[in-house]
């Protein structure tokens, strides 16, 4: 008998190489994006896991360059061809944009706020004196701070790594009062009901990017990129861009105690205006600079940038820099 002949690959064929890290949530958020990419461009995709020293590392992120790290890993299998396109936590991105590569598309944003697990479904305002709350983040613990000196509740923040299990296990465990996630991750992979409260950016800004996601891949690959880029949000982008040229502006890297939100505000009908608020703290919360500016919806991504900017020099001015630490770019 004679053997049928096989199908030769084309591009058309050979399936997209999505990396992503090993995590749950990195897969989770993968996946959508995998299933949306299928959808534009009628091509299968699959999932390259790959691991990142941030992974492995037990240190804490500050000491280990921040949440960058997470992504470097990825950035050089897209730049070795290794893998077609990457999706990461726009909050986990550094402001620079490494040659080579473009953020090809920002996808309709999830939502950014901070979400509390706490034991006995208990809120914030009823956690008991001397409640240690876990977070790996000095933005949190520096507003979080603040707010319970606002009314007089004594907190513990202690920092805390590890997947979203191991974060809700010090909770379950009896080791921590509580603990604090992006609202985002937790709905993302279905526990969102798990959250005792969603903290209200009224209190707590969260991280600039946050609850958004970043297609990343090689920018000599036009046609992918073009692709990709049908799954881009404008109003997303340009809120997000706001808040990372706001970051970008304070010298502060990812693991800086800054907060930032941009808001699209309207009748209900119509966006008319773009809100951005900033945050700086000391990470014991006994000082920070919160402002905010309001002005027309950014016509693109460079007048959001403006937007940044020029509130983060108004911060600057007022006494910002010496609230940060150590600045990195």
């Amino acid at each position: 008998m004679n053997a049928t002949p096989a199908t030769p690959e084309t591009p058309e064929t050979t399936p997209l190489r999505l990396g992503t890290r090993r995590s749950v949530l990195a897969k989770a958020q993968s996946g959508l994006i995998a299933d949306a990419v299928r959808e534009v461009t009628g091509r299968l995709v699959e999932l390259v896991e790959i691991t990142a020293y941030g992974d492995t590392s037990r240190e804490q992120l500050a000491q280990i360059g921040g949440t960058g790290v997470f992504v470097s890993t990825l950035r050089e299998a897209l730049l070795s061809g290794e893998i077609d396109f990457a999706v990461h936590s726009l909050k986990d991105l550094p402001t620079a944009e490494p040659d080579g590569l473009t953020l090809a598309a920002i996808p309709r944003r999830e939502d950014p706020r901070d979400a509390l697990i706490a034991r006995d479904g208990l809120t914030f305002a009823e956690l008991p004196r001397g409640a240690r709350i876990g977070t790996g983040s000095p933005r949190r613990a520096a507003q979080l701070n603040a707010w319970a000196r606002s009314f007089g509740l004594d907190i513990e923040t202690v920092p805390i790594r590890g997947n979203v299990d191991t974060r809700i296990g010090y909770v379950r465990s009896g080791k921590l009062d509580a603990v604090v996630l992006a609202a985002a991750g937790l709905i993302r992979i279905g526990r969102i009901g798990e959250a005792t409260e969603l903290l209200d950016a009224d209190h707590i800004l969260p991280a600039p990017g946050q609850g958004a996601l970043a297609v990343e891949c090689a920018a000599s690959n036009a046609d992918l990129a073009s692709r990709l880029a049908e799954l881009d949000d404008p109003y997303t982008r340009a809120a997000v861009t706001a808040e990372r040229s706001l970051l970008a502006a304070l010298e502060a890297g990812c693991s800086a105690p800054v907060g930032a939100l941009a808001d699209l505000l309207g009748d209900g009908q119509v966006v008319t205006e773009m809100r951005l608020r900033g945050v700086v703290g000391t990470t014991d919360g006994s000082t920070l600079v919160q402002l905010s500016t309001t002005g027309p919806v950014p016509a693109s991504p460079a007048q959001a940038a403006v937007l940044g900017r020029e509130l983060a020099a108004e911060m600057l001015a007022k006494g910002a820099a010496g609230l940060m630490g150590e600045r990195a770019l």
